[in-house]
């Protein structure tokens, strides 16, 4: 059996490295993205057709298309197929332990770069509250009791129909419950889900073959419709912000990576596709399931997989959190409020709330930031204005950030539960994976 898979695999590297450079997927969304630059630099009404805007809102919807079988699937067959339930329980709560320490580290780094280089002073700011009214309105609205209560749904068929991550998951560990608990009677069934679930990873081979033409569109309307002309002044403020991120992954994903036994630099060689696609898209859902399928075959545990990587996208966004407590010292400063200590302090406990509102949507960091405003000073809030021009360019890194924290938390979490194969881990890690072999590699694996 083993020898059959470890057949399989090199099969699908031989297959791999047959391809010429422009039929690898990771240089043709790259290639995707350089030409949406061009053409939305230099042709802003065509980048700005809403056929442009459809080509990346289209495959974003594809993906979310498989987004709620996908962790079903996953989840149910990896709860189903463990003896001991209270595993599930012990990994939810190292989950959970895990992403709380990481988020602080992420809220800290952005407080400490935000106050050590104070961009914002000698910004003249004239913040138009009307442009950001409805982020706010959005914002008012969280509560959270409201954010616990919808994390159950209405009905089951709704919850897999919007795709809701946090109502599939929810369900899809009860139902994992009850067919462990039938035994072996439940065999048949599980037998189903597992194959139902290759099915949907045949399914987003497919898809992934339009990722450049979805990562063409939306990155051509996004700088057709933001532009250079977008950026101004505020300049300072997205490279800082990009800087602070990638400290962020570098150091404190890196150390972590470290202690488990891998390079970071290497396991972001080996998620490049899915790292292009979300920059592309701007949205890290987009790259959830293969994500997924990735991780399980870098080594990890499914059943931690299942469990990590779905709550990670709302409990574990560190871009999410380092734009929050960077973006609300810019705007302070660009408004010439002081925050004191204190204020500082309710920054980082704040924002650890209403940062678990947020998912890989492009736009909820910013209702996000709209929620924490409004508590830390309310005379913040319409400075959300001096911001909001360049928020789309933000997006995408605290995407990028956000997919590669959540990555590198189930790979710890595996680690941690005493279920990563460490020798699959290095040999992966060392071997080139085309995200459109997918479908082979489910097979043979």
């Amino acid at each position: 059996m083993v020898a059959a898979s470890e057949a399989g695999t090199q099969g699908a590297r031989s297959q791999t490295a047959k391809k010429p450079w422009y039929g690898i997927l990771y240089v043709q969304v790259l290639i995707a993205i350089l030409i949406g630059i061009v053409v939305g630099w230099l042709s802003p009404n065509l980048a700005t057709n809403e056929w442009i805007k459809a080509l990346g809102d289209g495959f974003i919807k594809l993906i979310k298309m498989v987004i709620a079988p996908i962790i079903f699937c996953t989840v149910v067959s990896g709860i189903a197929h463990i003896q001991n339930a209270s595993k599930v329980g012990r990994v939810g709560v190292k989950a959970l332990v895990y992403f709380e320490i990481v988020s602080t580290f992420a809220l800290l780094l952005g407080l400490i770069v935000g106050n050590l280089i104070p961009i914002g002073h000698g910004l003249v700011a004239k913040p138009d509250a009307a442009a950001v009214a409805n982020y706010v309105k959005q914002a008012e609205a969280q509560k959270s009791v409201d954010f616990v209560l919808n994390i159950i749904p209405d009905s089951v068929v709704g919850a897999l129909a919007r795709g809701d991550i946090l109502q599939v998951l929810l369900f899809a560990i009860l139902f994992g419950f009850a067919l462990m608990a039938l035994g072996e009677r439940g065999h048949r069934l599980r037998d189903v889900i597992d194959d139902t679930a290759h099915a949907v990873f045949g399914v987003i081979a497919i898809v992934m073959k339009a990722a450049p033409i979805g990562a063409f569109g939306a990155m051509a309307y996004t700088i057709g419709k933001f532009g250079p002309a977008a950026l101004g002044n505020l300049i300072g403020l997205i490279v800082l912000f990009y800087v602070t991120a990638g400290l962020f992954v570098v150091i404190v994903l890196g150390l972590i990576a470290r202690f488990v036994g891998f390079s970071i630099f290497k396991f972001i060689a080996y998620i490049k596709d899915e790292l292009l696609i979300v920059l592309g898209t701007s949205s890290s859902e987009s790259a959830l399931p293969q994500l997924m399928e990735k991780l399980e075959r870098l080594g990890c545990s499914k059943p931690v997989v299942g469990l990590v990587v779905p709550t990670g996208y709302s409990f574990n966004l560190d871009g999410t959190n380092i734009y929050m407590t960077l973006a609300t010292l810019f705007i302070a400063q660009a408004l010439g409020v002081d925050l004191s200590l204190g204020q500082q302090v309710t920054i980082l406990i704040v924002a650890m709330l209403t940062s678990k509102g947020a998912s890989g949507v492009t736009g909820a960091g910013f209702i996000t930031l709209a929620a924490t405003l409004s508590v830390v000073n309310p005379a913040l809030v319409p400075g959300m204005a001096v911001v909001f021009s360049i928020d789309k360019f933000m997006s995408e890194v605290r995407a990028l950030t956000n997919i590669t924290g959540n990555g590198v938390a189930a790979v710890f979490v595996s680690w941690w539960e005493g279920e990563l194969d460490h020798d699959l881990l290095q040999r992966r890690l060392n071997q080139q994976i085309d995200p459109s072999d997918l479908e082979t590699a489910v097979t043979t694996g």
